[in-house]
Formats: C-alpha cells, sequence, structure tokens
C-alpha cells in the first residue's frame, strides 16, 4: 500500500500567503490496523532550495557566509549566523540557482559543481527540501566581493576557513545551521578524511 492509499486530504485552508504560503490541513491517515484518525497539520511551503559548500582539498579549506537571520534571533541566537551559501529555486534548476547563488553571496565563480545528497530540513511542518552541492574552488575563480543583493535584505560577509576549524566551530556552537553542519560532516568524511 503506497502512502497516497493511506491519506486522505479533506480540507486545505491557507492562513496567509505572503514570502510563502501557510496552510492549516485537515487530514485523515489510516493507521496500520486500518482504522482512520483524523488529525490537522499547519504546513509552512516556500518551496525548495540548494545549498554548496566550496572547498579547496590542497589548501584544507572551504567558503561560508556569514548573515544575520531573524528567525534565529527570535529563537534566542544573539549572533549572526555562519552558513553555506544557499537559495530558494524559485523556477530555476538546482544546479542553476546553486552556481548563481554561490557567485552572489561568495563572489566564487565555481565551475565542477557536484551533487551530494537532499534532504528535508523540518518534515513536521516544513514542505522545503534543500539540494546538497560541493565545488572545488581556487583563488582565481573568485569574480567579485560576494556579499549578496542589498536589495534582497542582504548583507554577507565572505569567510575562507580551515575545514579543522569549520569542524571545531559546530563543536563550540558557533556553527548552528543545519544544512552547514551536514555539508561540513560531509567533507569531513569523504573529502577530507
Amino acid at each position: 500500500m503506497s502512502i497516497s492509499d493511506r491519506i486522505r486530504v479533506e480540507d486545505v485552508r491557507v492562513l496567509s500567503q505572503s514570502y510563502g504560503r501557510l496552510t492549516d490541513n485537515k487530514i485523515a491517515w489510516r493507521r496500520d490496523d486500518g482504522t482512520w484518525q483524523d488529525q490537522h497539520r499547519e504546513v509552512y511551503d516556500r518551496g525548495n532550495a540548494a545549498a554548496i559548500l566550496p572547498y579547496n582539498l590542497q589548501a584544507r579549506s572551504v567558503i561560508l557566509v556569514k548573515q544575520f537571520r531573524y528567525p534565529a534571533f527570535v529563537n534566542g541566537h544573539d549572533d549572526l549566523l555562519i552558513e553555506a551559501a544557499a537559495g530558494l529555486l524559485d523556477e530555476a534548476t538546482p544546479e542553476e540557482r546553486i552556481r548563481l547563488e554561490a557567485e552572489e553571496e561568495t563572489g566564487y565563480r565555481l565551475h565542477d559543481v557536484k551533487f551530494v545528497f537532499e534532504a528535508f530540513m523540518s518534515p513536521g511542518a516544513v514542505t522545503e527540501k534543500i539540494h546538497f552541492f560541493i565545488a572545488e574552488y581556487e583563488p582565481q575563480m573568485r569574480v567579485s566581493a560576494g556579499g549578496g543583493l542589498a536589495h534582497e535584505g542582504e548583507e554577507i560577509e565572505v569567510l575562507e576557513l580551515a575545514i579543522d576549524n569549520a569542524l571545531a566551530m559546530i563543536d563550540d556552537g558557533r556553527i548552528v545551521d543545519a544544512k552547514t553542519i551536514m555539508l561540513l560532516q560531509h567533507a569531513a568524511l569523504k573529502i577530507f578524511a
């Protein structure tokens, strides 16, 4: 039996539709014993995204960005967030979007972008799936200062960090962004091992 056979969507009510779409969903779920259980779920859909970790194997370094994230601040994080460059797909493919975001945010024009995995980040309430990429970088690939787009509210600092320092920043709590932790752990296991 597929998941489609186990769910009935009975009502979807739009609560907000601004940056994303927040809906209240009344569903019925068929349990393993065959009975149907009514459930309510709020679902936030803001689209899918892509994230990238540029790395330099010879220098044992990675490129990350540092920026203000209001939702993290509201939840008690009183510092800028250190993250992998990322962005919503909008109408682009994941690879197209991540090439653009990497250049806008980091200033690097990356060539050999490699897809590594995709993951749902908060599947209990958010539809977003992130496509994760890595790419080697060299100093000569830097074509601008990066920093993001001011008209999108971005004010981004570009960080070049030794991989060991970046991993230590997870341990000491300076890196708390899930997508970044996942990419750094991937790099530690598969690239810099």
